[in-house]
């Protein structure tokens, strides 16, 4: 992975935190959307792992701590205007979302309202027990 430097996100134009979408590298999907400061950008940079920044936690959020379900980043990309991050991961473990899901977005806007399009993979009262 490459090093954080001043060609990296600019966190500073949007209070802190940027915008990272999870994009599976190998077939192109959207696995979902959280943020990143700069200390999980430079984590993840150093680690090669996906780390976002959990807000309702407020604190580094290191995909898979709990659930196994990590993500290996194969690249990183910024927009043109350096204000959202791009990761092109491997998803180690079936889901990416909290919910269970493989995708966070598996609903979808219909004329007849949401409709759930994603399979869910584990049951996350199972993978999130309360200790």
């Amino acid at each position: 992975m490459a090093t954080a430097d001043e060609n990296g996100p600019d966190f500073e134009k949007v209070g802190g935190m940027v915008p990272a979408i999870a994009q599976d590298a190998d077939t192109g999907e959207v696995l979902m959307m959280a943020f990143m400061n700069e200390e999980s950008y430079r984590e993840t940079l150093a680690t090669g792992r996906a780390v976002y920044f959990s807000r309702s936690r407020n604190k580094l959020w290191r995909k898979g701590e709990e659930s196994g379900n990590v993500q290996e980043v194969k690249s990183l990309f910024l927009d043109c205007d350096r204000d959202t991050i791009l990761l092109k991961v491997k998803q180690i473990g079936d889901a990416a979302c909290h919910t269970g899901h493989r995708s966070c977005f598996y609903r979808q806007v219909t004329d007849d309202g949401l409709q759930t399009v994603g399979e869910k993979v584990f049951d996350p009262n199972e993978v999130y027990k309360k200790k």
